[in-house]
């Protein structure tokens, strides 16, 4: 391949080259790296303003997929290594995140992705024919159509980056919950001799302590962990190769699972080629498990920062069992009134979630024959839920649940006075007499050992052996 390397001046500074598609040819800045196809998608969507280079893991997915291909169609002889080689540069360079600003097209998109899969391949073809030597848009050179997209199609391109960039999502992703589940644990620690009552339906239950309260918050985010898990395998299965319905139309032979086997070992994560390449370019099913999955998690944290704004409120006129860290100012209008910031951030972040895997549903629910044109908006989707949790995750441990303090002596107040440790009198005394006892230290305004003492029911020493020490009462061993 010649190599121009004597262009004159006036060429290096002209503002823009010409490129043509079918449609005709356009002007383009010529410090851009994306070019007529891109173009074109552009000004088609002006859509949500949030082009696909604002999605990292996306951009990233395109080039290991394009690294992966160029190094398969080197070894099955489908292009030289004068061309292949300026093109793996580049597509280690699109990966390491050199040129997320030239991926331009919104990410809500009509076509399938096909606007994504042109955007990649112009932006690689681009650096490739700089690397190798010539001026952005010499294609007669480097194509990127017929080089960087060679054995290839958007229909198993596209779908192959969301897969790549969820499972690089989803471990970020767990890396929060951790931190999360860390910082509940700590407090857990702290707060396990402390007694306070249990709640059900907003009313007193029986008694338990602070730190079995936040133990059970982290167990159940420990369980949202494996389903995450569990998402990463069925993300795994591919179907490069496939090109446009699954039919490997315009692939040599054994490259489906050559592409396969770089792309693995360039990610360093096994991939596998689908059982059936059709199937698998038609059907989103995966798509909706992930989304579900994010769903779950969403409202685990939604509930858990529900608990926190209940068991906060007040601080005097509320429940004010604990106080969360004060981070701005709550009002224009009250001094001094402080709100749950952090608590209502994360609340918001799960109703986003919860509305994108409706989005999701109804997006794979649509896909038509062998192709479903929805995948921009259920990676739209995804990508969303995934850092808008990710995030969530982690602005609820290091600004909510490191700084929680507990108002002991409160909550020591509330258990001595609560009517719900009548329960505990049930086995010995059964139940009629029990809500006996119940009732009359609610009418009479007693603790439940002065409403025992004045029905005379029990002696002292008898009260004392069943409530006399209220911890045991919490099941902790």
């Amino acid at each position: 391949m010649k190599r121009n390397n004597n262009k004159c001046h006036t060429d290096e500074v002209k503002a823009t080259r010409l490129e043509s598609d079918l449609l005709g040819g356009r002007d383009i800045p010529n410090e851009a790296y994306w070019g007529v196809h891109t173009l074109r998608a552009v000004e088609n969507f002006p859509i949500s303003g949030v082009p696909i280079g604002h999605y990292r893991s996306l951009v990233r997915g395109l080039g290991f997929i394009k690294e992966a291909s160029a190094s398969a169609n080197l070894k099955l002889g489908v292009i030289t290594s004068e061309i292949a080689e300026p093109i793996i540069k580049a597509c280690i360079e699109v990966r390491d995140g050199k040129f997320d600003d030239q991926f331009v097209v919104d990410a809500i998109q009509g076509g399938a992705g096909t606007s994504t899969n042109m955007n990649a391949n112009e932006v690689i073809c681009n650096r490739a024919l700089e690397i190798a030597g010539f001026d952005k848009g010499e294609f007669q050179h480097i194509h990127p159509l017929n080089h960087v997209n060679a054995s290839q199609s958007t229909n198993d391109v596209y779908p192959t980056a969301i897969r790549v960039s969820m499972i690089i999502e989803i471990r970020a992703l767990l890396e929060e919950i951790a931190y999360l589940r860390s910082t509940i644990d700590a407090k857990a620690e702290e707060f396990s001799e402390v007694l306070k009552m249990g709640r059900t339906q907003l009313q007193d239950a029986v008694p338990m302590t602070l730190g079995q309260e936040f133990a059970a918050w982290s167990q159940t985010l420990s369980e949202d962990e494996g389903r995450l898990q569990e998402m990463i395998p069925l993300l795994s299965e591919i179907n490069l190769g496939g090109t446009a319905i699954g039919t490997k139309l315009n692939t040599p032979a054994g490259y489906s699972q050559l592409v396969t086997d770089v792309l693995s070992e360039i990610c360093e994560h096994q991939f596998f080629p689908a059982v059936n390449l059709i199937e698998a370019t038609s059907d989103t099913g995966v798509f909706v498990s992930v989304s579900s999955t994010f769903k779950r998690l969403a409202t685990k944290i939604s509930k858990i920062s529900n608990d926190l704004r209940l068991l906060s409120s007040g601080p005097r006129a509320g429940i004010n069992e604990i106080n969360l860290p004060a981070r701005q100012a709550g009002s224009s209008i009250m001094p001094g009134k402080v709100n749950p910031v952090i608590p209502e951030a994360v609340n918001e972040i799960a109703f986003t979630v919860i509305g994108n895997d409706l989005t999701v549903t109804m997006a794979a629910e649509a896909g038509q024959l062998q192709l479903n044109a929805f995948e921009p908006i259920i990676a739209r989707s995804l990508m969303m839920s995934v850092v808008y949790l990710r995030q969530g995750c982690h602005i609820l441990a290091k600004f909510c649940m490191s700084g929680i303090t507990a108002n002991v002596e409160h909550l020591r107040l509330t258990v001595e006075n609560s009517i719900g440790l009548a329960t505990a009198l049930a086995p010995k005394l059964g139940y009629e007499k029990t809500s006996l006892i119940a009732k009359h230290a609610a009418e009479m305004n007693m603790s439940v050992r002065e409403a025992v003492m004045d029905l005379g029911l029990m002696t002292e020493d008898e009260f004392n052996s069943l409530l006399g020490d209220v911890r045991k009462l919490t099941g902790q061993d």
